[in-house]
């Protein structure tokens, strides 16, 4: 279910200087942002925490997987280009579960790597902050990467909808909103990081095995979802 071939164009794809360039735009500003913070408060745990769920989890970490989820499949399929890839003798959800994995690479690196880091500078993991966010971060980049990839296979529009999705169902609705936060990837990815933080500092409105089999159920939609709508793609000469 790994394509090298299709892992490295994909690979180059995101990568590529233009994309490249936005993702390193939100983990930047966010290491910025808490090197201001400690140089003009100190430590301190609940503003740690309050960084890195309000602006981290909330805000980078679904931005970074709409680039890369709908980044690893969209353009091909916008531009045409997905059909030299069809042609080659690979199975098509070979093709998606390689590019899931690319884009899931791409949003935990872009996106756990500065939340530790920043975690880190903020108060130093006390409490085991910046871990738990890391987590978070780590398990939400699966769902995000996913569902977003399937954004990329059924809509022209896809990187639209993925940022309305996460600049207002996530950000506003699922940070603010009581009711939405039950259907928030960010929400469930917090049931985890609550269980790692000290006791107080990390809340979340699901419960912890609710949370993991909603991310799991998500993911494995998703995936398989996005796996059936590139089979009804055909080649022109097919048709």
């Amino acid at each position: 279910m790994y394509d090298p071939t299709v892992a490295r164009l994909t690979y180059r794809a995101l990568l590529g200087r233009r994309r490249a360039a936005i993702l390193f735009v939100l983990p930047g500003l966010l290491l910025l942002i808490a090197c201001a913070v400690r140089a003009f408060n100190g430590v301190d745990d609940q503003v740690a925490a309050d960084v890195l769920g309000g602006f981290a989890i909330a805000t980078m970490v679904p931005l970074i997987g709409v680039i890369a989820g709908t980044g690893a499949i969209g353009p091909e399929i916008d531009d045409g280009s997905i059909i030299y890839l069809l042609a080659k003798p690979v199975k098509r959800p070979v093709i998606v579960v390689t590019k899931l994995i690319v884009a899931i690479a791409v949003t935990m690196v872009f996106s756990a790597v500065p939340t530790f880091a920043a975690g880190y500078i903020l108060n130093g993991n006390g409490q085991q902050i910046a871990v738990a966010y890391t987590v978070a971060a780590l398990v939400a980049s699966i769902a995000y990467a996913a569902l977003f990839l399937l954004l990329g296979t059924v809509s022209r529009h896809a990187v639209v909808i993925g940022l309305v999705y996460a600049l207002v169902w996530e950000t506003l609705f699922g940070s603010l909103v009581p009711g939405a936060r039950t259907l928030s990837v960010q929400q469930w990815s917090l049931a985890l990081a609550e269980r790692i933080g000290g006791d107080g500092m990390i809340t979340s409105d699901v419960g912890l095995p609710l949370a993991v089999a909603l991310l799991a159920g998500v993911t494995l939609l998703a995936t398989g979802y996005a796996g059936r709508k590139l089979r009804t793609l055909t080649l022109a000469g097919e048709e």
